[in-house]
C-alpha cells in the first residue's frame, strides 16, 4: 500500500484518499436501500465510535506531530499547534453559525435563516461534519511529503474511512424519515461526503507549498475535528438514551485508531 501511494504526488495522494473515504460514506449510505431505520442503540454506538476515531486522530496524527515539527523555529514548541488548534475551532464555529443546518433529533435550526427543507438542513449538518475530516487527510499527506513518512497519513485515512460508513447511514436515515425515497435518500446521504476529496486537496496544497504552515495546519485540522466531535458527534450519540453504549463506542474508536497507527507505523 505504501509503495502504491508513493507513486503519486501529495495532492494526488490526498485526492485518492479523500475519494476513498467518500466512497465509504456512500457504502454506509447504501444501507438505506435495504432498511427503513436502524436500531437507535446501534446508531448511538456507531456515532460514539466515529467520535472516538476523530478524537484519537486529532491528537496522534495532528497535534503530536505538530509539536514535534515546531522545534527550532524561534518560538515555543506548543505555539504553532496551539494557534492552529484555536483557529480550527474558530473556523468551524463561524461555519456552524453561518451554514444553515439541523441536527437529527433537534428541533431548532442553526445558521442563518433560510427556507430550506428539513431534509436539506439534515444533509448540511453531516456535510459540516465531513469538512474537517477532509482537511485532516490532506494535511496529513502534505506533511508526509515533508517528512517522508506516509504511514501515519494512511492510518488516518483508513480510520476516517471506517468511521465514515456509519456516518453515511446517519446522513441518509433522517432523509428517509422525512419522506424521501430510498434512492434519493442514498444519493443525498452519500453526497454529504463529497466535500472530503475537495478539502483533502486543499489541505495538502496548503502545507505542501509552505513548509512553515505545516504545524499550524496540523493544529488547525485537529481543532476543527475536536470542535465537530464535541459540538455534534458526542451530543448526538448521547441523545438517544444509550449513553453507556455510545461511550463504549467512543472508546472502541480510540483503540482502533491506536491499533492502526501501530500497524502502519
Amino acid at each position: 500500500m505504501f509503495e502504491f501511494f508513493r507513486t503519486f504526488d501529495p495532492l494526488a495522494q490526498a485526492l485518492l484518499a479523500g475519494v476513498c473515504t467518500w466512497l465509504l460514506t456512500a457504502a454506509g449510505a447504501s444501507a438505506i436501500l435495504f432498511v427503513n431505520a436502524m436500531n437507535r442503540r446501534v446508531m448511538d454506538g456507531m456515532l460514539g465510535f466515529a467520535g472516538g476515531v476523530m478524537i484519537a486522530a486529532s491528537f496522534s496524527a495532528m497535534l503530536v506531530p505538530a509539536v514535534r515539527m515546531s522545534g527550532g523555529r524561534g518560538l515555543p514548541g506548543w505555539f504553532a499547534p496551539a494557534v492552529g488548534f484555536v483557529a480550527g475551532g474558530i473556523f468551524l464555529r463561524l461555519v456552524d453559525r453561518l451554514l444553515p443546518h439541523l441536527h437529527d433529533g433537534v428541533i431548532y435550526r442553526e445558521g442563518i435563516q433560510t427556507s430550506w427543507r428539513r431534509a436539506t438542513l439534515f444533509l448540511m449538518a453531516m456535510t459540516l461534519h465531513n469538512i474537517p475530516e477532509g482537511l485532516a487527510i490532506g494535511v496529513a499527506f502534505g506533511a508526509a511529503a515533508q517528512t517522508g513518512v506516509i504511514a501515519g497519513a494512511i492510518a488516518l485515512a483508513v480510520g476516517i474511512g471506517i468511521q465514515d460508513m456509519p456516518e453515511g447511514l446517519a446522513a441518509a436515515m433522517p432523509l428517509r424519515r422525512e419522506g424521501m425515497s430510498r434512492r434519493r435518500s442514498f444519493f443525498f446521504g452519500q453526497l454529504s461526503g463529497i466535500v472530503e476529496p475537495f478539502f483533502a486537496v486543499l489541505g495538502a496544497a496548503a502545507v505542501f507549498y509552505s513548509t512553515a504552515l505545516l504545524p499550524y495546519a496540523l493544529g488547525f485540522a485537529g481543532g476543527a475535528m475536536i470542535f465537530v466531535v464535541v459540538e455534534q458527534v458526542v451530543p448526538e450519540s448521547q441523545r438517544g438514551g444509550h449513553s453507556d453504549i455510545a461511550t463504549m463506542g467512543t472508546m472502541a474508536g480510540v483503540v482502533l485508531t491506536v491499533i492502526l497507527e501501530s500497524i502502519f507505523s
